[in-house]
């Protein structure tokens, strides 16, 4: 990591609002998701899988339900995104003749059976899906929602363009039968309280995904829900492994309800050109890439429609230069269209994963213990978008986020002389920034730049405000010149997370480069 983290700059509008204070359930308000009483409600959600062989959340043979249920609260999400196979719904011999003991060791999976009956004696001989139950009234228990996501059609891992259950037709994916699921789930379900959603079909995809069969057959499955269960959110994948929704710029989706209708989508460093993230500039490639998101998904917050990120994360053991400079840039996005989201995933490893044992997930927010965090900096990068920044109900406050640390800009009130540092967002100070100005305030006082590279930014009472300007392809840089005409940005001193100023980078087109430290996002 380099020596100074520079500052990437969001003005947000932010209210700090707990879980317990939700009242269900919830539905929609133009492009926001509310509560009985009209109130924003902010999706900041973990995946949790429960869709691989054998058909049992992840996690249960290493820790109980009840402390994974309790860190997921800790971690600072409200929301579980559960996935399930369609096989749970349509198989009862699966659904309630085999027990959880049985599943496991049907696939020789003894030693996982033996860690589910030390840490979780109580589902070890209940069925498949009664163990499913007790999954979800846990989450409950713990004050998580939860949203249900039709993963895949049998247990397994997912997904490719050839896979059987690809798309509507597909061998593995009978639309009729799969409506039928999807029903069945959401009447089971109607009187759960913390069941907030249903996500009708992960990653449509493959060489099918045409919209013309995405729009004869997706409004079935969504009023097989709505009938089944008119209480939950009906939220809807795209095509193209869920990153593409432009079909519904000129033709739109027709319900019979309007007030519960959520979209998804999903972006990795890997959804769009390959390798792009590394072969150019990350100013100009974050752009162009956010164009493009906005264009196929983004565009549906501007017309009013919720839009849910249900997908998104990277290798948490920093190795991955691409995944890392997608996420600033994610983040970054995240924050300014205040999106709710699902990260992907909770999972410290799987049972079994295309064959393989105890294979080790790598996005995970957990470690393969299933108790500590994998990556703490990673956590606190998501904090950052974790709480809601505007929206009905609340009372906006303006502050500053760092995406590249999830902290907010906050005075240093520890000198002499008042200067800028990072804080958890929950404890910055109101922070204005006018771009036509060019003056950054923070709480009712102005940013005064240093003359010389490295030396921290100081805050006056109004006499010697210094104009900030937005460059690069992203506008995510805040840049000053000196009085010799030197260009310089704000930037992070990373051994007490002070803010200072140097040398502006990452504004050609060096590909090596990664400007990260130093963007700003004024909204």
């Amino acid at each position: 990591m380099a020596r100074s983290i520079c500052l990437c700059i969001f003005l947000l509008f932010i209210t700090w609002i707990p879980i317990l204070s939700t009242s269900f359930p919830l539905s929609t308000k133009t492009r926001w998701i509310v509560d009985e009483k009209g109130q924003r409600v902010k999706l900041a959600c973990v995946n949790w899988p429960a869709h691989l062989q054998p058909a049992v959340a992840e996690g249960l043979s290493k820790q109980p339900l009840d402390s994974i249920s309790k860190k997921i609260a800790s971690m600072g999400f409200n929301c579980v995104r559960l996935t399930w196979p369609l096989d749970l719904m349509t198989n009862d011999t699966l659904a309630r003749k085999i027990t959880v003991k049985q599943s496991f060791e049907s696939l020789n999976l003894f030693d996982d059976a033996l860690g589910i009956q030390i840490h979780n004696p109580k589902i070890l001989n209940l069925p498949i899906f009664n163990a499913f139950q007790e999954v979800v009234s846990n989450l409950g228990q713990n004050g998580l929602m939860v949203i249900l996501d039709n993963h895949l059609t049998y247990p397994g891992w997912c997904c490719s363009d050839n896979d059987l259950d690809a798309f509507f037709g597909y061998p593995n994916f009978d639309p009729v039968i799969w409506a039928k699921g999807l029903g069945k789930m959401a009447t089971l379900f109607r009187n759960v309280t913390n069941v907030i959603g249903m996500s009708l079909r992960n990653e449509p995809r493959g060489t099918r995904d045409y919209p013309d069969l995405w729009f004869r057959f997706m409004p079935k499955g969504a009023e097989a829900v709505h009938a089944a269960n008119p209480e939950v959110l009906v939220i809807l994948s795209g095509i193209d492994f869920d990153t593409n929704l432009s079909f519904l710029r000129d033709r739109f989706f027709n319900v019979s309800f309007t007030d519960k209708l959520v979209f998804e989508q999903h972006w990795y460093s890997f959804s769009h050109e390959g390798g792009a993230w590394v072969k150019h500039n990350s100013n100009d490639i974050c752009a162009k890439i956010i164009g493009e998101v906005n264009h196929n998904g983004g565009f549906l917050l501007d017309r009013g429609f919720p839009l849910i990120l249900s997908e998104f994360g990277t290798d948490e053991r920093g190795v991955d230069v691409s995944g890392n400079r997608y996420m600033n840039c994610l983040v970054a996005w995240a924050a300014e269209k205040d999106l709710d989201w699902a990260v992907w995933a909770l999972t410290g490893d799987y049972y079994l994963r295309t064959g393989t044992k105890h294979m080790v997930e790598t996005y995970g927010v957990l470690d393969a213990t299933w108790k500590n965090v994998r990556n703490s900096t990673y956590l606190q990068k998501l904090s950052g978008i974790q709480h809601p920044f505007r929206g009905p109900g609340l009372q906006e406050k303006k502050i500053i986020l760092h995406p590249h640390t999830g902290l907010c800009v906050t005075n240093n009130h520890s000198g002499n002389v008042p200067t800028l540092r990072l804080e958890l967002c929950t404890k910055s100070e109101p922070s204005t920034f006018n771009p036509k100005e060019g003056i950054l305030w923070i709480n009712k006082m102005c940013v005064e730049t240093p003359d010389v590279a490295g030396q921290k930014v100081k805050l006056g009472v109004g006499t010697k405000c210094s104009k900030l300007g937005q460059i690069s392809a992203t506008k995510m840089h805040l840049s000053f010149k000196t009085s010799n005409g030197l260009l310089l940005c704000l930037d992070v001193d990373e051994r007490d997370n002070s803010i200072v100023a140097n040398p502006c980078k990452c504004l050609t087109k060096d590909a090596l480069c990664d400007p990260a430290s130093q963007w700003f996002k004024v909204l």
